[in-house]
């Protein structure tokens, strides 16, 4: 069985710099600071799965431990009804996957992002990550608009644009904030 739990200061240290999979750009981009950052300000959106053993299910190049976390903050205006829940990252590694785990820790986001006040969260994901797409179709967000080259590339490659998917909250009764947008943003167009 697995147990949730929040994120402890000292599972920075768990961190491997490299990435756990090509999907997941904030495992190995950011350091320690920014994960303390979020911890500081949004410890409630910081949940990590444990291993029946009780371990940290942490990140690993070398696959000697599983990862399992979403990480999160809540930003927006409440006066524009742009108040949310924002799904920074989400990882689960490749042996655990097909198993309900992302969507029980997306699952546990939203309901915090409700208890917040929520009108709506949301995520961005490259649009090749077709795998990631529909499962979050399956969890019921819905594509709000298209951000060019939002994903920056290496290796000489273009970079990739990305999907702003959504997901209204209670508070949203008229599900204004997942009605898609008729055209394409650039990143610096994003609030």
């Amino acid at each position: 069985m697995v147990s949730v739990a929040g994120w402890q200061k000292d599972f920075c240290f768990h961190i491997n710099g490299d990435n756990l999979n090509q999907w997941t750009e904030q495992t190995g981009f950011y350091g320690i600071p920014f994960y303390l950052q979020y911890l500081a300000h949004w410890p409630e959106y910081f949940i990590v799965a444990e291993a029946p053993g009780g371990e940290l299910m942490g990140y690993s190049k070398y696959n000697t431990t599983s990862a399992f976390l979403v990480m999160g903050k809540a930003e927006g205006s409440v006066a524009r009804e742009e108040w949310h829940g924002h799904v920074t990252a989400l990882s689960v590694a490749p042996e655990f996957r097909r198993l309900g785990l992302a969507a029980k820790l997306m699952e546990l986001l939203e309901e915090i992002s409700e208890r917040k006040g929520g009108f709506f969260v949301d995520l961005f994901v490259r649009v090749s990550n077709q795998v990631a797409v529909n499962m979050y179709k399956q969890l019921g967000y819905s594509v709000y608009r298209t951000v060019i080259e939002y994903y920056s590339a290496s290796n000489g490659e273009p970079d990739e644009d990305a999907y702003d998917m959504r997901k209204a909250l209670s508070r949203d009764t008229e599900k204004k904030s997942i009605i898609p947008l008729p055209h394409p943003v650039r990143p610096e167009d994003i609030e």
